[in-house]
C-alpha cells in the first residue's frame, strides 16, 4: 500500500458549540460541515479535523459506530517561520502551554489542551522529514 497522507483525523467532543468557538473562532479553521448535536468538521490545510459528539456516533446507524473518551492527541503543523508568532498568540490569548519539546534539526513544538482536555500540539514543519 502506498498512502499519500492522513486525510482526516477525529476528536470526540461533547459540546460542538464550544468546539466551534475554539477551532474556528480561535484557531481560524474554516467550518466545512455541521450537523447539530452530531458533528462539526473543519478544514485544516489539506486535511480535515472531524469533531464528533460521541453520544451520537456510538449509536450510529448509517456508518459503523465510533466514539472515544479520554485525552486524545493530534498535532497541527505550521511553517517554522510562523512558529514563534503562533506560540506568542497562544500566550496572548491565555492558553497555557503545558510542554515545550526540542526536536532534532533545531525544531521545536509545544503542547496545550483544548477546552475539552485533549492534548494538542503545534509542530514546526520538517519535524518528520
Amino acid at each position: 500500500m502506498k498512502f499519500t497522507q492522513i486525510k482526516e483525523t477525529c476528536l470526540y467532543i461533547n459540546d460542538l458549540h464550544k468546539a466551534e468557538a475554539f477551532y474556528h473562532g480561535f484557531m481560524r479553521m474554516p467550518v466545512i460541515s455541521k450537523v447539530d448535536n452530531r458533528h462539526i468538521f473543519f478544514r485544516c490545510g489539506s486535511s480535515v479535523l472531524l469533531c464528533f459528539n460521541p453520544e451520537e456516533t456510538k449509536h450510529e446507524q448509517n456508518l459503523p459506530p465510533h466514539f472515544a473518551t479520554g485525552k486524545q492527541h493530534i498535532a497541527f503543523e505550521v511553517k517554522k517561520s510562523d512558529y514563534t508568532e503562533v506560540k506568542n498568540l497562544f500566550k496572548i490569548k491565555g492558553i497555557e502551554i503545558i510542554h515545550v519539546q526540542q526536536w532534532k534539526d533545531d525544531r521545536e513544538s509545544f503542547y496545550f489542551e483544548d477546552p475539552f482536555g485533549h492534548v494538542l500540539e503545534i509542530i514546526q514543519d520538517g519535524i518528520w522529514e
